[in-house]
């Protein structure tokens, strides 16, 4: 997601290093560059030339700081106008006064409508919430099958009319059942066309003006760029929507709609969806976009998917099983199952500052990870506990054969497995011999 932005602009801060200070000469170059790097991007024309031309007040006016870096200077003043486009500050979900919140999704068909309902319910679901589904979409074929299926795989229930092709029978039926249910959020999946026509927005408003929904979320494909401003400013004028939800942010996408949407349209972006898991989206926060396009990682949403995932009690007896030593395979594996409840490798690496995922294959990456934990599982327990047994070469076939790997695999991971328990015994011994001053490990 905006990898071919975030580098032009990291290559502009570079023309902007050496210079003594901020002026509109030394900088003309510059602003000519970000402004042609937000048009590739697909941003909206009016949008980059208002970008550009507060930068540019911006860096030559009174708010610039004497003695700071002009480098470091030129990218806090894009950093902070990339937030302000984006929306400024994070706006969450509605919640009604009196339960259920009623949240109803619209889009044009293929945006991801019915994936997210589920995503949505799941990310609710984790807030202690109790979310029920309803899908309402009776043209598309399989979208009645697909939300029961994605209701059994989240545990949230889900509701639909099979017979019937009455989009207010449907919700009707549906609300009063999740009323029985005690249900917090009710999610409305509905219908889509290939494109905007008056049947779509009639009914859309008949669902609106008959259960009020709290919040009107327009689910927009992030790889259609300015198709998708133009698809939010016509569904906000019909049905005055509450907020924009942004998917498919993890393929081939340039970034224009995320920049132009919240601009043109004046809604705010309230969730991003970049994967095919479940899992795979998030609240929107302006300012962790702003530093992930401009290379500078987001550790606040690497923290938050951490904390998601990791037991505190468990983390700290891994801790003291690393510290002592006394590691072994189960503890790998351990590992690797955190790793995926956090999302796919790599999302996880673009959090991290300074990764340049464009210079790692993930999924030659994500293969290796699936080898591994192969050649783990096909281990016994016995065998994880005690990985001493596995100098036996009849073990190590058997394990081989097992995961559908060969023998040398299962020997690179064993020789890595010891090496990594000899640096251990280093750093905690006292320190690595050559390194100046020992480089002791801390010893609590």
């Amino acid at each position: 997601m905006f990898n071919s932005l975030g580098d032009r602009f990291q290559d502009i801060f570079k023309k902007v290093s050496g210079q003594g200070r901020l002026t509109e000469s030394n900088i003309k170059d510059a602003l000519r560059e970000v402004r042609l790097a937000l048009l590739e991007a697909d941003v909206n024309y009016g949008v980059a030339k208002n970008f550009v031309a507060k930068i540019r007040d911006k860096a030559v006016g009174e708010e610039v700081i004497k003695g700071v870096n002009p480098t470091q200077q030129f990218v806090k003043i894009v950093n902070d106008e990339l937030v302000e486009v984006l929306g400024g500050t994070n706006v969450t979900i509605a919640k009604a006064a009196k339960p259920p919140t009623v949240v109803m999704l619209t889009g044009l068909q293929g945006a991801g409508k019915t994936t997210f309902s589920a995503k949505l319910g799941k990310y609710l679901k984790k807030k202690g919430e109790k979310p029920f589904l309803i899908g309402a979409d009776v043209y598309r074929p399989a979208a009645k099958k697909q939300i029961k299926v994605l209701g059994e795989q989240t545990g949230i229930p889900a509701f639909t009319i099979d017979e019937s092709t009455n989009v207010l029978e449907i919700c009707k039926a549906g609300m009063e059942k999740a009323k029985e249910e005690n249900a917090t959020y009710v999610i409305f999946d509905t219908a889509g066309r290939l494109h905007i026509d008056e049947q779509l927005m009639n009914e859309l408003k008949e669902v609106k003006n008959n259960f009020h929904p709290d919040e009107i979320l327009l689910v927009v494909d992030g790889m259609t760029g300015q198709d998708a401003v133009n698809v939010a400013k016509t569904f906000n004028d019909d049905l005055d929507i509450s907020g924009v939800v942004l998917t498919k942010l993890d393929g081939d996408t340039r970034g224009g709609a995320a920049l132009s949407i919240k601009e043109v349209s004046g809604k705010p972006i309230k969730f991003i969806s970049d994967g095919e898991k479940l899992d795979d989206m998030s609240a929107f926060h302006p300012d962790r976009l702003a530093s992930r396009i401009l290379g500078m990682g987001d550790v606040v949403s690497l923290v938050e998917k951490a904390q998601e995932v990791i037991d505190e009690d468990e983390a700290k007896k891994m801790e003291e099983k690393f510290r002592k030593n006394q590691f072994d395979f189960e503890d790998f594996l351990k590992q690797f199952k955190m790793i995926k409840k956090m999302g796919s490798l790599g999302n996880i690496m673009k959090l991290i500052p300074g990764v340049d995922t464009s210079a790692i294959d993930m999924a030659m990456a994500e293969k290796e990870m699936k080898k591994v934990e192969a050649i783990i599982y096909s281990m016994t327990v016995q065998e994880r506990r005690d990985p001493k047994l596995l100098k036996n070469g009849g073990r190590k076939k058997r394990i081989a054969n097992g995961s559908g790997t060969d023998v040398t695999e299962v020997n690179k991971l064993i020789k890595q497995y010891e090496q990594m328990k000899q640096v251990m015994k280093m750093f905690n011994s006292g320190g690595i011999p050559g390194m100046p001053g020992g480089f002791r490990g801390k010893k609590r």
